[in-house]
């Protein structure tokens, strides 16, 4: 689960240009002219404030970054991301906002995202599987977005959905998971300065295949703890059941921080291979954000609470 990708996985130059050219025209942030319906989105222009978080390592390739992924809903495949995103149509998406928060609603995806300054944060991704990245992502902090609802004293988890569309994203026709993709955080979690809504990657727009027009990232916990393309943000009270719980709760619980010392049933978590690497090196805890992140989970058997 582990290897390379190989060069007949690697996106054809002529059709990555092309995906380039439809980013480029149909997702990003900045509103421009809109000549009918939708508008023309991109990014605005940079340098954006740079925040080393991952000890100056080398960044992963934005070729492997791009065609190595997990992101079921096109294909359980590392190669399907890239090769079916494309049917994803991002130009009018918007985000509802509801449950145990003062300022519910649906939003506009330039309307939630305009207002926050972006900053490219240099983090480490680590998937369960035993594979790892170095990726510059562009974003702001999860936690400046949801102090905009004002979520109440009873919103003590925030739950996330990826959009439901099985014509868009074909995965969703099999009942590989239970359809739409649902991840959560506790509310200190999500509110953590480190817990970045992404937008953009490598000073470019989000591709399709890695979770546009906006995914989340939680540096510290395994890589599908990232959930791609929201849809929805729910405020409540109780601890949610995520689709990975639901689908094999043995083997994937809540938490999932990166632990060197809890394995999954089917994978070791004490070594990782950093993709363009060939040798392994070991899994750091909280995979190496323990210095801002340990306090949270003070006193709590990371055994149990996996």
């Amino acid at each position: 689960m582990s290897r390379e990708p190989r060069p007949s996985e690697i996106t054809p130059e002529s059709l990555y240009r092309r995906r380039r050219e439809f980013l480029k025209h149909s997702i990003g942030i900045g509103l421009l002219a809109a000549s009918g319906p939708a508008a023309a989105l991109v990014l605005p222009k940079g340098p954006y404030p740079r925040r080393d978080v991952a000890d100056g390592e080398k960044l992963t390739s934005w070729k492997h970054a791009t065609t190595y992924n997990n992101f079921y809903e096109f294909g359980t495949g590392k190669e399907d991301p890239a090769e079916n995103a494309h049917r994803l149509k991002t130009d009018s998406w918007s985000v509802t906002i509801e449950g145990e928060c003062e300022k519910p609603g649906t939003f506009a995806f330039e309307d939630l995202v305009r207002p926050h300054a972006l900053e490219e944060r240099i983090y480490r991704l680590r998937c369960v599987e035993g594979w790892s990245m170095v990726i510059p992502w562009l974003g702001f902090p999860l936690g400046d977005l949801l102090r905009r609802f004002r979520p109440t004293s009873r919103a003590k988890y925030v739950v996330f959905e990826t959009l439901y569309d099985p014509e868009q994203m074909p995965g969703q026709k099999w009942p590989i998971l239970k359809w739409p993709y649902v991840e959560g955080l506790r509310m200190d979690e999500a509110m953590h300065p480190l817990t970045l809504l992404a937008v953009g990657m490598y000073g470019k727009v989000l591709p399709n295949q890695n979770g546009a027009p906006l995914r989340l990232v939680v540096p510290w916990k395994y890589g599908f703890k990232s959930i791609k393309s929201i849809v929805k943000i729910r405020f409540q009270e109780r601890q949610p059941v995520t689709t990975w719980m639901r689908a094999a709760p043995r083997e994937y619980g809540f938490y999932s921080n990166v632990n060197p010392e809890v394995d999954h049933p089917r994978w070791s978590q004490k070594k990782e291979r950093r993709i363009g690497e060939f040798f392994k090196r070991d899994t750091l805890m909280f995979n190496g954000y323990a210095e801002e992140v340990a306090h949270l989970y003070r006193g709590m058997d990371l055994r149990k609470y996996f």
